[in-house]
């Protein structure tokens, strides 16, 4: 199934098995579990094939997310299954994502993290099992509330070591073993999942 195939229907079922399987379920982020079990993880499709779509879609995922209630809207995967294929050109968006949130005038007020299926650390040799803690089965921009952030990491005492941990997990799993996961799109995947969830 090429991305252009894939309905946002199926987008958002595939990074939802994502998130359940590999994010919650390796533990890979202990702050996910809560909020997805409480239905505060807002999934949202982008329509867009270019940078520049993506960042209208980026600037209108922003503005929702601040006009909505933390306990009903915590966090939004902004999911871009047409847009950035290639992981450098992806890398680079993240300047002018920054960039936007500067000029919204929203940074401290919210954080994008980021994954991509060929997230590549540049201290890592290509085919590390490393890379797998930032990998999904689309392009996604992760916005999260810095309010959030700081609870989650004052309750975490532990948090700087949450890399560490979650590669030694990856090491333990192999390639094989995340492979078994079953956490890329597949081409039968045709459910939505709960509310909250919209293409743009």
């Amino acid at each position: 199934m090429t991305h252009a195939s894939a309905s946002p229907e199926a987008v958002i079922a595939a990074t939802r098995r994502w998130v359940e399987r590999a994010v919650i379920g390796l533990n890979l982020c202990p702050f996910a579990k809560g909020v997805q079990a409480k239905g505060q993880v807002h999934y949202a499709v982008s329509q867009a094939d270019d940078a520049q779509a993506l960042v209208a879609d980026l600037k209108q995922a922003l503005l929702e997310l601040q006009a909505s209630e933390a306990d009903q809207r915590d966090t939004t995967l902004l999911i871009a299954p047409l847009a950035l294929p290639d992981f450098l050109d992806f890398n680079d968006f993240l300047d002018r994502a920054d960039r936007l949130l500067r000029k919204m005038r929203l940074d401290g007020v919210f954080q994008i993290a980021s994954f991509h299926p060929q997230y590549q650390f540049a201290d890592a040799a290509p085919d590390d099992i490393s890379h797998f803690t930032n990998r999904a089965p689309y392009p996604i921009l992760h916005l999260l509330r810095e309010d959030s952030i700081d609870r989650a990491v004052a309750a975490f005492p532990d948090a700087a070591l949450i890399y560490e941990h979650n590669v030694e997990t990856l090491r333990a799993l192999g390639h094989a073993g995340w492979q078994a996961l079953g956490v890329s799109p597949a081409p039968d995947e045709s459910e939505s999942g709960a509310g909250g969830d919209t293409a743009l």
